[in-house]
């Protein structure tokens, strides 16, 4: 992107804006909680391209409209991917003594140089615009349908066969590799977080959830599909004649741009082996809590909990709610030379150095109850249990808290509240509830709002109607004012801001890029454990709760709302049923 300075200084010398004009726009931009540029450019007072334009001409440079060309494949691998992307360059054409370039700095001469001494060829640059380079970058990853188009035009071979050396021999075939390899390197560019290799009756359809939401990929060929679950059964070590039992097992992918980690699972459904692939970044950074999107006051509670040499914390939400890493999260702070952190997991989704990680294996009996109580015989300070499944591991659990222990877990309830309950269904008094546990944390995990083409927008009549149908408006506008959010909770709801993205290239379209978690947060304190010891009902504990300043899932979904992150949509769409 060019600096702004840069991008004044185009507007003003042709002619396009006056300074009263830039002065105006730019307090608009800021009025609005926006991006100049992308004010500009949603203003329609210049495009992207027209921009570029003016930028080449300042310099002397032809520009090049990459949207209108087809790029041959050799000419764009001519610069390797990782270098295309670290400079923002494109080759797309040659002659006998040229290679032309699409830029977006014609002034980084190394790179020119770089080309030059590798090709033997004198660069030809011209100017492009972001959009532009990005859109080219995809075409890295844009061969897959001649890789199909070739495996469907072999032989008999690639047919269906139960034999264990055909199977062996159909997961060798260069189109199976590279129809797998494609596959997986389309899911790491897309940043999904599963990968669903479903057979039909006459196709395979491969969906990526991205952000939480399933969506359709591509649509294979049914004759394949032996070759790549053949493929993805090797990859992961697992048995190529077996078609009848579900089978489970990993892989892992290393490049210089990244290091994946595949969870495979795979089981026999009516039309063959349904394949299910989780991708763990192993390379990513573990997040801070402030970065997981817990707010001041709830951070407050869950840094103080922290700090307890015993005790219980628990996170509650259903499955892909974020909790492992919400754990994770806490064990990085946690992890120190002078604690022993020992963990019992299933499975283990990410390395943590100076923790000692086990997985659970039920069928050497290795369940997390066995686990956890040889665990106690390694002097651990801190143990993480993958999850509280029955009452043999919620005793040990409860009793490693009494006993000196500080220990994370994760239960499958709805809200925080309702731990309380499970754990009592699962036989432990509540006397030994109160006293254990320190903290309980619900979460779910809500898409953000695409800050590309993020929109303002007020709500009408209807849209307050309707949620005024579903929720408690008056207990979310008092706790938005008592969290610095509005000026004051008799603000109409009419007269408040909330955001939404219109939908661009860089979210595919969908608004929505990335994800954040919403929490509520209970502390067991004095007066909370004496509710829970009388077994007081639900009303009772959220009552104490909101005197201690609660706040719940929903009321944080809001808060974040109102702030821009994500959409009152996508809140509805985690906290209701």
């Amino acid at each position: 992107m060019l600096p702004l300075k840069q991008i004044e200084k185009l507007l003003l010398t042709n002619k396009i804006l006056s300074e009263a004009d830039v002065s105006e726009s730019q307090a608009e931009a800021k009025k609005q909680n926006k991006d100049w540029v992308e004010h500009l450019y949603k203003e329609k007072i210049i495009s992207e391209k027209s921009l570029y334009e003016l930028y080449a001409k300042s310099l002397h440079v032809p520009f090049i409209s990459l949207e209108t060309l087809t790029i041959r494949k050799d000419i764009l691998n001519f610069l390797p991917e990782s270098i295309a992307q670290t400079h923002n360059v494109i080759a797309f054409d040659q002659t006998d003594d040229k290679i032309k370039i699409a830029s977006l700095d014609p002034l980084d001469l190394e790179i020119f140089d770089f080309i030059k001494k590798k090709s033997g060829k004198e660069p030809s640059v011209y100017v492009t615009s972001p959009q532009m380079i990005t859109e080219a970058l995809k075409m890295y990853h844009k061969g897959l349908k001649a890789t199909v188009d070739e495996m469907t035009h072999e032989d008999d071979k690639t047919q269906k066969d139960s034999a264990k050396g055909t199977l062996k021999e159909l997961a060798k075939d260069l189109p199976v590799i590279r129809i797998v390899d494609t596959i997986l390197e389309y899911a790491i560019f897309e940043d999904a977080s599963d990968i669903h290799i479903e057979p039909a009756e006459n196709e395979v359809i491969v969906r990526y959830r991205i952000d939480g939401v399933l969506r359709d990929a591509m649509t294979l060929p049914k004759q394949i599909h032996s070759g790549i679950v053949a493929r993805i059964k090797i990859l992961a070590n697992l048995k190529l004649d077996e078609h009848r039992l579900p089978q489970d097992g990993r892989f892992k992918i290393k490049s210089k741009e990244y290091k994946v980690s595949f969870r495979v699972s795979i089981i026999p459904i009516f039309d063959g082996e349904k394949t299910v692939l989780r991708l763990l970044d192993q390379s990513s950074q573990i997040l801070t809590l402030e970065q997981l999107g817990f707010l001041a006051n709830p951070l407050k509670i869950i840094k103080r909990a922290v700090k307890k040499p015993h005790g219980m914390i628990l996170v509650t939400g259903p499955t892909g709610s974020g909790k492992t890493t919400t754990l994770y999260t806490i064990l990085n702070i946690l992890n120190n030379p002078k604690v022993n952190i020992s963990t019992i997991e299933d499975p283990i989704e990410y390395r943590m150095p100076r923790i000692n990680q086990t997985q659970v294996n039920p069928r050497i009996g290795l369940t997390f109850a066995q686990g956890l109580r040889s665990l106690l015989r390694q002097d651990p300070n801190i143990i993480m249990v993958g999850e509280i499944r029955d009452k043999e591991t919620a005793e040990i659990g409860v009793h490693s808290a009494m006993t000196g222990h500080l220990v994370l877990s994760t239960l499958h309830t709805n809200d925080a509240v309702g731990a309380l309950p499970r754990i009592q269904e699962m036989g432990i008094p509540p006397f030994l509830v109160a006293s254990t546990t320190n903290v309980i944390v619900a979460q779910r995990l809500v898409r953000k709002v695409c800050i590309h083409c993020i929109e303002s927008y007020e709500l009408t009549k209807s849209n307050i109607t309707q949620l005024e149908s579903q929720l408690n408006f008056k207990d979310i506008l008092s706790v938005m004012e008592r969290e610095g959010i509005i000026d004051s909770a008799d603000s109409p709801m009419s007269s408040l801001l909330f955001y939404r993205g219109h939908g661009c290239k860089e979210c595919n379209h969908e608004g929505y890029k990335g994800r954040m978690g919403i929490y509520e947060i209970l502390e067991i304190n004095k007066a909370m454990a004496e509710l829970i010891v009388n077994q007081a009902p639900p009303e009772k504990l959220y009552e104490e709760a909101n005197k201690q300043g609660f706040i719940s899932l929903i009321q944080d979904g809001f808060i974040k709302a109102k702030s821009g992150i994500t959409t009152i949509e996508e809140v509805l769409r985690v906290t209701k049923d």
